[in-house]
C-alpha cells in the first residue's frame, strides 16, 4: 500500500495539468492562396480574400471598401499562347455557398490592371465561414466550371 499515495499524487498532478486552460489568443486571418485552372487555351486565375487583408492602396484601385465580414473574389482570364499568358476575355458567372447551404450570387465587374482586365465581386464572408465558390466560365478560348473553397 505504500505505492498508493505516490500513485494518487501522480494522478492529481496529471489532472491538474489537464484542467489548466490556455489563454485565448486572437485569431489571425490566413491569407487565401491564389489558384488557377486551365480550360483549353484559357487560364482562369482566381482568389478569394477578406477585404481587410488588402492594403488601402489596392482597395482604392479596385474601388472596394475594406470591411469586416466582406470578401473580394478576383477572377482573371488569360489566353494561353506559346507558353505565355495574354489578355483574355469571356463571361464568368459566380456564386458562393457556405456550409449551411446559403447561396449568394456574386456580381462581377471589370477592373483594368495595366494591359489586363480582371473581374471582381464582393460577397459576405464571416469569421469561421467556409465558402465554396463556383465559376461558370465561357470564352472563345475555353469554357467550363471552376470550383474552389476558402476558409475564413
Amino acid at each position: 500500500m505504500p505505492r498508493l499515495p505516490t500513485l494518487l499524487s501522480i494522478a492529481l498532478i496529471a489532472l491538474a495539468g489537464c484542467s489548466a486552460q490556455e489563454t485565448p489568443r486572437k485569431a489571425e486571418p490566413v491569407q487565401a492562396q491564389a489558384g488557377y485552372t486551365d480550360l483549353g487555351g484559357l487560364r482562369v486565375h482566381y482568389n478569394l480574400l477578406p477585404t481587410l487583408a488588402m492594403n488601402d492602396a489596392v482597395a482604392r484601385s479596385y474601388g472596394v471598401q475594406r470591411q469586416a465580414d466582406r470578401a473580394l473574389l478576383v477572377v482573371a482570364l488569360r489566353q494561353l499562347r506559346d507558353g505565355d499568358e495574354l489578355p483574355g476575355d469571356g463571361t464568368v458567372l459566380a456564386s458562393a455557398t457556405d456550409l449551411s447551404g446559403k447561396r449568394q450570387q456574386v456580381a462581377l465587374r471589370a477592373v483594368r490592371t495595366g494591359d489586363y482586365t480582371d473581374l471582381i465581386g464582393e460577397l459576405d464572408a464571416h469569421a469561421r465561414d467556409q465558402l465554396r465558390i463556383d465559376l461558370q466560365v465561357s470564352s472563345a478560348n475555353g469554357a467550363g466550371n471552376v470550383r474552389f473553397q476558402r476558409n475564413f
